[in-house]
């Protein structure tokens, strides 16, 4: 079949093009009487039942104007029957609303997964791969020189080292605001608790309490909603997307930057549970992608150029590599950790040359972050602070005893049911938000009834728990108020967590002495706090999910050190270690939710300071992680199903090695010639959404002619040179006017071929695409198994994989989507290759 289409000419845009090629099913035809009836017997009479779904039977419902008939009975004689018959009406009744109830139960939970059961045809790949067209090779051989070889590889460096700067400052900047205003509002908060407590007009700092988190939450959840709603939530969903290879328009942009960094501040300030470690982490990477491009867009198209060396996908990936690194460093104050973060949870590619220059950057951000805040307090020579979240370093060693081991694994196996139970309530509440809850001014509203329902819970424990303490809390500066309490220096222990900011909560369950918190208080802080958890998570605000894991984690720990300690009475060196429990705790929750462990493992020793409880930390993170696994996915994987993001695992999916990629390739292929008009081009970009297309040409030395596979063009490249006008009248010669740089200056391209105005005249101009296009694509054979297929794609970090017969004809094409519909999942510990669909939303 394919010799006897490689005859004929392709036509572009019509179904003779080359598409042709593409292997079709085959199919069975059947046939029916001309008048559609079969006579049947009269008397052998046959009636066959055809099942009508619940949908048909809807939408045949809400088409059925017919009024309704009302429902009459039968009254028979006696007191018997009308008994008998009144039952058999309830029960008939009874049974009917309990078949509605199943049915929507079930109808929602078969729409319910295809949130997680798609990928969303809007994100493109990002282009790794160079193209070695004659323009790269011009400019190639210019820069053929051992300095320009050096001055590159220095000038890698010197973006790292900016980089760490950048991220440093941002990040004591984002510390020295949170902090001090954050103790205004709680002092102010907490002196009208203690007036009114005695003056019996509590409704004020209530009152005055939801004024201030309802004004600030809304002001930043308008600024993510309408600035740019990729600032919402803590960005590393996205991050995770856009290094494993996911092009994601607006996500590094100025306009993310000031939403994400002021977003923050408002969302804290404002008295959500969250923190701002998390959006460091985007942050970092923002600044990261503007110092590799060498330019800072503004609005209205404004912008700051000063060089332009590094603006290509697979530079701007390695940089944005270094700026998520960056972040988490300059949170926790962890560069191993940040940096094998961005290895195991984020990058799809990686070197051992990345690996020192993602290092660096994390040290230098770590560094300059323990510097600033440092000299923030005052003493700037004693680098006391080297990350915004510090558990402090705890004032006995944190060791541990064999026969505690037991009771660690239990604590991992509850962090694990926890963190997946957290994941599938905010599942549930991701895809009623999607359904119900998604227009921009309802998004706003709903993050301002978080933020007073926030308020008034916290107020309503403050008030409903007398939990009256006289020790000192760990935190000199912690705001405590007295309320209810009558005592000579006693004051309320929920005070400490509710009259601060989430890392002071946090910091508070871990280093409080044993017996600051009664149980009460704690079971109660871990009830609300795990659920107002959950609801903040999904807001459009600009927020983070580490420090309220932690937090909800560190309260039930300390609650079980608690229970230990009542069991073992003798044992008093445990009062002295209940802090250990709160961080166990805190690790099998935040490893149940986000089911990382190395680099959750490598940041947690080092925001303790203390080595020897790495072992347990890691036993439990592992633990939490399989328990959590065995039930549903990591947090941040949900995430990106819900978003239907194509991401490519680290290996291809099992059972796969009898697919070809002749069965995984997308069908009809559409190609260019050398030359081709701009009508054809201009009526292919706006019709088609393929980002790559082959070029061929015949080969008229041959008989039957043959095609030959020339190369491929992307589609960004075809929308720069009709912008530029590169085309001219057949038989003239083109304008050469366009360089590399040129392409570069247009980086990232989102441009559309309806912004692009042609008349009509020059519709039937010409456009040489020899300069162009790249002549050394890589092809694979329609033979080709899945497997092998999946790793030259995602070890090159390929865009486009041309699928070519045995004759180097090419008949379709391997892109990242098809690769990713065949996902390996898991549930109940049984593993399951699913198969996706491509939508459009």
């Amino acid at each position: 079949m394919a010799s006897a289409v490689a005859d004929k000419e392709p036509k572009i845009g019509s179904n003779d093009d080359l598409n042709s090629i593409s292997v079709e099913p085959n199919g069975e035809i059947t046939h029916e009487p001309e008048n559609g009836r079969v006579e049947q017997p009269k008397r052998n009479v046959k009636f066959t039942v055809t099942p009508v779904s619940d949908s048909e039977h809807e939408a045949t419902a809400k088409n059925d104007n017919r009024p309704e008939q009302p429902v009459s009975f039968d009254v028979l004689d006696g007191d018997n029957n009308d008994t008998y018959n009144l039952q058999n009406s309830i029960t008939a009744l009874l049974s009917s609303k309990f078949r509605d109830i199943q049915k929507k139960l079930k109808q929602y939970g078969l729409e319910s997964p295809r949130f997680r059961k798609r990928l969303v045809s809007k994100w493109e790949s990002l282009n790794y791969d160079i193209c070695e067209n004659v323009l790269y090779l011009k400019e190639r051989d210019k820069h053929k020189s051992k300095k320009w070889v050096t001055l590159r590889w220095i000038h890698r460096w010197v973006i790292m080292f900016m980089i760490g700067i950048g991220t440093a400052l941002l990040a004591a900047a984002i510390h020295a605001i949170v902090e001090n205003l954050a103790h205004l509002k709680f002092e102010l908060v907490k002196d009208y608790l203690d007036h009114c407590a005695k003056e019996g007009c509590l409704y004020q700092p209530v009152l005055i309490w939801m004024a201030i988190n309802v004004v600030v939450t809304m002001a930043g959840a308008a600024l993510v909603t309408f600035l740019q709603p990729k600032a919402a939530g803590s960005g590393i969903p996205f991050i995770k997307s856009y290094l494993n290879g996911v092009k994601i328009p607006g996500l590094l942009t100025f306009r993310a930057f000031i939403a994400k960094t002021v977003g923050v501040v408002c969302s804290i300030l404002g008295g959500l549970a969250c923190g701002k470690e998390g959006p460091m982490a985007h942050s970092g990477s923002i600044i990261a992608a503007g110092l590799g491009r060498g330019r800072i867009n503004f609005c209205a198209g404004k912008s700051c150029s000063l060089y332009d060396s590094f603006r290509n996908d697979h530079e701007i990936r390695d940089f944005v590599a270094g700026g998520a690194a960056s972040g988490v460093s300059s949170a926790f104050g962890a560069p191993i950790g940040g940096t094998l973060f961005s290895l195991e949870e984020a990058a799809s590619f990686w070197n051992q040359d990345l690996t020192w220059r993602v290092f660096f950057a994390s040290m230098i951000a770590c560094f300059g972050t323990n510097f600033l805040i440092s000299s923030i307090n005052g003493h700037p020579t004693k680098l006391s602070a080297p990350g915004l979240v510090r558990f402090n370093v705890f004032k006995y060693d944190l060791n541990f005893d064999l026969i505690e081991i037991p009771v660690f694994i239990f604590m991992a196996v509850v962090g694990g049911l926890l963190g997946a139970l957290f994941v599938v309530l905010n599942y549930k509440l991701t895809v009623f938000r999607q359904k119900y809850l998604n227009k921009n001014w309802i998004k706003v509203v709903e993050a301002g009834v978080v933020s007073v329902v926030s308020a008034a819970i916290a107020f309503g424990l403050l008030v409903g728990i007398n939990d009256c303490t006289t020790e000192h809390p760990s935190d000199h500066h912690a705001v405590t108020s007295k309320l209810y309490c009558k005592g000579e220096g006693e004051h309320n222990s929920l005070s400490t967590l509710f009259l601060t900011t989430p890392e002071g909560c946090l910091k508070a369950l871990l280093h409080d002495p044993y017996g600051f918190h009664g149980p009460v208080s704690l079971v109660a802080f871990v009830c609300i706090f795990f659920f107002m958890g959950v609801w903040t998570y999904g807001l459009s605000v600009s927020s983070g999910v580490f420090i309220p894991a932690l937090a909800i984690g560190a309260a039930w720990g300390r609650l079980v050190g608690i229970g230990v300690i009542n069991m073992l009475p003798d044992s008093t060196h445990l009062q002295i270690d209940v802090g250990k429990y709160a961080l166990i705790g805190a690790a099998c929750q935040l490893g149940g939710i986000l089911r990382t462990t190395i680099s959750l493992t490598v940041i947690l020793v080092e925001c303790t300071g203390d080595i020897s409880f790495g072992l347990p930390i890691m036993i439990v993170l592992m633990i939490s992680k399989w328990v959590g696994d065995f039930i549903t996915t990591g947090l941040y994987d949900m995430n990106v199903e819900v978003l239907g993001m194509p991401m490519l695992p680290f290996d291809c999916p099992p059972l796969t090695e009898d697919l070809r990629a002749s069965d995984i390739m997308s069908q009809p292929l559409y190609t260019f010639k050398p030359k081709e008009t701009v009508r054809n081009i201009y009526s292919m970009l706006q019709q088609e959404t393929f980002c790559g297309f082959p070029v061929i040409e015949e080969d008229t030395s041959t008989t039957p002619r043959q095609i030959k596979l020339k190369g491929l063009i992307l589609r960004h490249q075809l929308l720069l040179l009709l912008h530029k006008k590169i085309f001219c009248p057949p038989g003239q010669v083109q304008p050469r006017n366009v360089k590399l740089k040129d392409f570069r200056d247009f980086y990232p391209m989102y441009m559309k071929v309806e912004e692009i105005e042609i008349s009509e005249e020059e519709m039937d101009y010409e456009m040489d695409l020899k300069p162009y296009y790249n002549p050394t694509p890589y092809t694979v054979e329609s033979i080709f198994s899945l497997p092998r297929v999946f790793n030259l794609f995602r070890g090159l970090g390929l865009r486009h994989l041309i699928v070519v017969n045995d004759k180097n004809v090419p008949i379709g094409m391997v892109t990242r989507k098809d690769l990713a519909k065949f996902r390996v999942g898991s549930k109940r510990g049984i593993v399951k290759i699913e198969h996706l669909n491509i939508e459009d939303k």
